[in-house]
């Protein structure tokens, strides 16, 4: 599925996939919603993600700290269906243009991963919410599962 790397101008300007994984196998992932473009994720891909992702029309990540391969929306119902699957010119990032089930993509239980604004406050660096209410409950979806934040 995927070719080798031989010339720039191949993977610049070329019809060729030949994606670029970092040193660990990855390749960064942004994830948006298709009807809005709002950013709803940053995650990695493995190889075999990748290869998941593009036939089966479903956001495919591998989890860092859970060292494994996941499909988004597998325990949460929260599936990204896949409309749009970019590659960047050096061919080192990937976005994927997503409509999700259940319109939610955080595990926290916001619409997007990216709700906290950061803002400096008479010198001081704060927080700020930008999404006000959760679109579910992550203890009625996950349960008594791990928590993939590691600290």
């Amino acid at each position: 599925m995927f070719s080798d790397r031989k010339s720039i101008k191949e993977v610049e300007e070329g019809l060729k996939l030949s994606p670029k994984f970092d040193k660990n196998g990855l390749i960064p992932v942004v994830t948006t919603d298709y009807k809005s473009g709002k950013l709803l994720m940053h995650a990695y891909m493995n190889d075999e993600a990748l290869k998941l992702t593009i036939l089966k029309k479903e956001a495919h990540y591998y989890s860092r700290s859970r060292k494994c391969l996941w499909r988004k929306g597998a325990t949460s119902g929260f599936v990204q269906k896949v409309k749009h699957i970019l590659i960047d010119d050096d061919q080192d990032c990937i976005w994927l243009q997503v409509s999700v089930t259940g319109d939610a993509s955080c595990h926290v239980g916001y619409h997007s991963c990216f709700y906290r604004e950061i803002k400096v406050i008479k010198g001081k660096t704060k927080l700020s919410f930008t999404e006000k209410e959760k679109t579910f409950d992550p203890e009625d979806v996950y349960g008594d599962s791990p928590n993939p934040t590691i600290l």
